[in-house]
Protein backbone atom coordinates (compact mmCIF):
# COMPACT_ATOMS: atom_id res chain seq x y z
CA UNK A 1 0.00 0.00 0.00
CA UNK A 2 1.58 3.47 -0.47
CA UNK A 3 2.28 6.09 1.49
CA UNK A 4 -0.56 8.02 -0.23
CA UNK A 5 -2.90 5.67 0.73
CA UNK A 6 -2.51 4.92 4.02
CA UNK A 7 -2.51 8.76 4.92
CA UNK A 8 -5.62 8.66 3.48
CA UNK A 9 -7.02 5.43 5.12
CA UNK A 10 -5.70 7.10 8.48
CA UNK A 11 -7.92 10.41 7.33
CA UNK A 12 -11.11 8.00 7.15
CA UNK A 13 -10.63 6.20 10.37
CA UNK A 14 -10.05 9.02 12.39
CA UNK A 15 -13.10 9.89 15.01
CA UNK A 16 -15.11 12.82 14.31
CA UNK A 17 -14.14 15.48 16.23
CA UNK A 18 -10.31 14.52 14.85
CA UNK A 19 -12.44 15.02 10.94
CA UNK A 20 -13.77 18.47 12.16
CA UNK A 21 -10.45 19.69 13.42
CA UNK A 22 -8.54 18.24 9.93
CA UNK A 23 -11.27 20.15 7.81
CA UNK A 24 -10.56 22.89 9.47
CA UNK A 25 -6.80 23.02 9.26
CA UNK A 26 -7.66 21.83 5.70
CA UNK A 27 -9.44 24.74 5.16
CA UNK A 28 -6.87 26.94 6.83
CA UNK A 29 -4.16 25.93 4.46
CA UNK A 30 -6.11 26.33 1.33
CA UNK A 31 -6.70 29.68 2.95
CA UNK A 32 -2.86 30.03 3.01
CA UNK A 33 -1.75 28.99 -0.37
CA UNK A 34 -4.47 31.38 -1.89
CA UNK A 35 -3.20 34.38 0.03
CA UNK A 36 0.41 33.61 -0.40
CA UNK A 37 -0.44 33.54 -4.49
CA UNK A 38 -2.21 36.94 -4.07
CA UNK A 39 0.04 38.58 -2.12
CA UNK A 40 3.00 37.47 -4.08
CA UNK A 41 1.29 38.96 -7.34
CA UNK A 42 0.43 42.17 -5.60
CA UNK A 43 3.72 42.84 -4.12
CA UNK A 44 5.62 41.89 -7.18
CA UNK A 45 2.95 44.59 -9.19
CA UNK A 46 3.68 47.32 -6.38
CA UNK A 47 7.46 46.77 -6.99
CA UNK A 48 7.36 46.96 -11.08
CA UNK A 49 4.86 50.41 -10.50
CA UNK A 50 7.50 51.74 -7.65
CA UNK A 51 10.27 51.29 -10.40
CA UNK A 52 8.83 52.47 -13.76
CA UNK A 53 7.48 55.68 -11.40
CA UNK A 54 10.69 56.24 -9.71
CA UNK A 55 13.12 56.19 -13.08
CA UNK A 56 10.42 58.51 -14.69
CA UNK A 57 10.58 60.88 -11.60
CA UNK A 58 14.54 60.99 -11.38
CA UNK A 59 14.66 61.19 -15.62
CA UNK A 60 14.09 64.73 -14.92
CA UNK A 61 10.42 64.42 -16.32
CA UNK A 62 8.30 67.40 -15.96
CA UNK A 63 6.68 67.55 -12.35
CA UNK A 64 3.70 69.14 -13.72
CA UNK A 65 2.84 66.56 -16.28
CA UNK A 66 3.85 63.34 -13.79
CA UNK A 67 1.20 65.27 -11.33
CA UNK A 68 -1.53 65.54 -14.49
CA UNK A 69 -0.73 61.94 -15.86
CA UNK A 70 -1.23 60.47 -11.96
CA UNK A 71 -4.96 62.93 -12.14
CA UNK A 72 -5.92 61.18 -15.18
CA UNK A 73 -5.10 58.00 -14.01
CA UNK A 74 -7.61 58.12 -11.34
CA UNK A 75 -7.38 54.99 -8.97
CA UNK A 76 -5.15 52.89 -11.39
CA UNK A 77 -1.88 55.23 -10.47
CA UNK A 78 0.26 53.25 -8.55
CA UNK A 79 0.77 53.86 -4.89
CA UNK A 80 3.79 55.73 -5.32
CA UNK A 81 2.48 58.01 -7.66
CA UNK A 82 -0.18 58.64 -5.29
CA UNK A 83 1.82 59.92 -2.56
CA UNK A 84 3.71 62.02 -5.05
CA UNK A 85 0.38 63.42 -6.03
CA UNK A 86 -1.09 64.21 -2.11
CA UNK A 87 2.41 66.04 -2.08
CA UNK A 88 2.54 68.16 -4.67
CA UNK A 89 -1.58 69.33 -4.71
CA UNK A 90 -0.78 70.11 -1.30
CA UNK A 91 2.21 71.90 -2.52
CA UNK A 92 -0.04 73.77 -5.32
CA UNK A 93 -2.87 74.76 -3.08
CA UNK A 94 -0.70 76.04 -0.07
CA UNK A 95 1.91 77.75 -2.60
CA UNK A 96 -1.23 80.31 -3.78
CA UNK A 97 -0.62 81.76 -0.24
CA UNK A 98 1.99 84.79 -0.01
CA UNK A 99 1.95 84.92 3.05
CA UNK A 100 2.87 81.47 4.50
CA UNK A 101 6.12 80.75 5.44
CA UNK A 102 8.33 78.30 3.31
CA UNK A 103 9.05 76.03 6.14
CA UNK A 104 5.16 75.68 6.98
CA UNK A 105 4.57 74.71 3.55
CA UNK A 106 7.44 71.89 3.14
CA UNK A 107 6.13 70.73 6.62
CA UNK A 108 2.53 70.59 5.19
CA UNK A 109 3.79 68.93 1.79
CA UNK A 110 5.61 65.95 4.35
CA UNK A 111 2.30 65.46 5.97
CA UNK A 112 0.57 65.43 3.22
CA UNK A 113 2.92 62.69 1.92
CA UNK A 114 3.12 60.96 5.12
CA UNK A 115 -0.36 60.55 5.36
CA UNK A 116 -0.85 59.08 2.35
CA UNK A 117 2.34 56.41 2.65
CA UNK A 118 0.19 55.21 5.64
CA UNK A 119 -2.80 54.63 3.64
CA UNK A 120 -1.00 52.60 1.22
CA UNK A 121 0.64 50.54 4.02
CA UNK A 122 -2.88 49.95 5.23
CA UNK A 123 -3.68 48.32 1.28
CA UNK A 124 -0.25 46.74 0.79
CA UNK A 125 -0.69 44.87 4.16
CA UNK A 126 -3.82 43.48 3.38
CA UNK A 127 -4.56 39.57 4.66
CA UNK A 128 -1.39 39.73 6.16
CA UNK A 129 -2.51 39.39 9.61
CA UNK A 130 -4.43 36.37 8.49
CA UNK A 131 -0.93 34.81 7.73
CA UNK A 132 0.18 35.50 10.95
CA UNK A 133 -2.72 34.11 12.35
CA UNK A 134 -2.44 30.67 10.53
CA UNK A 135 0.70 30.31 11.43
CA UNK A 136 0.58 31.04 14.95
CA UNK A 137 -2.87 28.82 15.45
CA UNK A 138 -2.92 25.87 13.14
CA UNK A 139 -0.03 24.07 15.40
CA UNK A 140 -2.21 24.19 18.30
CA UNK A 141 -5.32 23.37 16.48
CA UNK A 142 -3.52 20.04 15.26
CA UNK A 143 -2.16 19.54 18.36
CA UNK A 144 -5.84 19.45 20.18
CA UNK A 145 -6.64 16.99 17.14
CA UNK A 146 -4.04 14.88 18.16
CA UNK A 147 -4.95 15.02 21.91
CA UNK A 148 -8.43 14.35 21.03
CA UNK A 149 -6.96 11.31 18.93
CA UNK A 150 -4.85 9.98 21.75
CA UNK A 151 -7.76 10.22 24.36
CA UNK A 152 -9.84 8.13 22.14
CA UNK A 153 -7.29 5.48 21.28
CA UNK A 154 -6.66 4.77 25.09
CA UNK A 155 -10.24 4.86 25.93
CA UNK A 156 -10.89 2.36 23.82
CA UNK A 157 -8.17 0.24 25.08
CA UNK A 158 -9.60 0.50 28.58
CA UNK A 159 -11.41 -2.98 28.42
CA UNK A 160 -8.53 -4.35 27.02
CA UNK A 161 -6.37 -6.58 29.31
CA UNK A 162 -3.52 -6.74 27.69
CA UNK A 163 -2.80 -3.89 25.11
CA UNK A 164 0.02 -4.44 22.21
CA UNK A 165 2.22 -2.02 20.39
CA UNK A 166 -0.11 -3.16 17.51
CA UNK A 167 -3.32 -1.83 19.12
CA UNK A 168 -1.76 1.87 20.10
CA UNK A 169 0.16 2.48 17.03
CA UNK A 170 -2.69 2.76 14.49
CA UNK A 171 -4.94 5.05 16.59
CA UNK A 172 -2.01 7.12 17.64
CA UNK A 173 -0.82 7.28 13.55
CA UNK A 174 -4.50 8.51 12.87
CA UNK A 175 -4.21 11.27 15.91
CA UNK A 176 -0.45 12.09 14.56
CA UNK A 177 -2.33 13.15 10.65
CA UNK A 178 -3.89 16.50 12.38
CA UNK A 179 -0.49 17.42 13.82
CA UNK A 180 0.73 17.19 10.49
CA UNK A 181 -1.69 19.06 8.71
CA UNK A 182 -1.50 21.93 10.93
CA UNK A 183 2.26 21.89 10.90
CA UNK A 184 1.90 21.78 6.97
CA UNK A 185 -0.70 24.96 7.00
CA UNK A 186 1.49 26.83 9.43
CA UNK A 187 5.44 26.34 7.90
CA UNK A 188 4.05 27.66 4.49
CA UNK A 189 1.87 30.85 6.70
CA UNK A 190 5.01 31.95 8.49
CA UNK A 191 7.46 32.14 6.10
CA UNK A 192 5.56 33.92 3.40
CA UNK A 193 4.39 36.21 6.21
CA UNK A 194 8.11 37.42 7.35
CA UNK A 195 8.78 37.23 3.58
CA UNK A 196 6.13 39.76 2.35
CA UNK A 197 6.47 41.56 5.75
CA UNK A 198 10.29 42.50 4.70
CA UNK A 199 9.05 43.26 1.01
CA UNK A 200 6.43 45.87 2.44
CA UNK A 201 9.04 47.50 4.01
CA UNK A 202 11.43 47.59 1.49
CA UNK A 203 8.45 49.21 -0.14
CA UNK A 204 7.41 51.74 2.42
CA UNK A 205 11.17 52.73 2.80
CA UNK A 206 11.21 53.87 -0.54
CA UNK A 207 7.69 55.50 -0.40
CA UNK A 208 9.67 57.61 2.56
CA UNK A 209 12.66 58.19 0.61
Amino acid sequence: MSSDVQFLHLIADASFPVKIIMLILALMLVTAIFLIWKKTISIKLAKYRVNQFEKLFWSGADINQLATDAVKKGKNCSDLEKVFLSGFQEFSRLRSYHNYDPEFIVSSVKNAMFAETQREETIVQKFLPWLATIGSVAPYIGLLGTVIGVMNSFSALGTVKQVTLAQVAPGISEALVATAIGLLAAIPAVMAYNKFSNDINNLMTRYDS
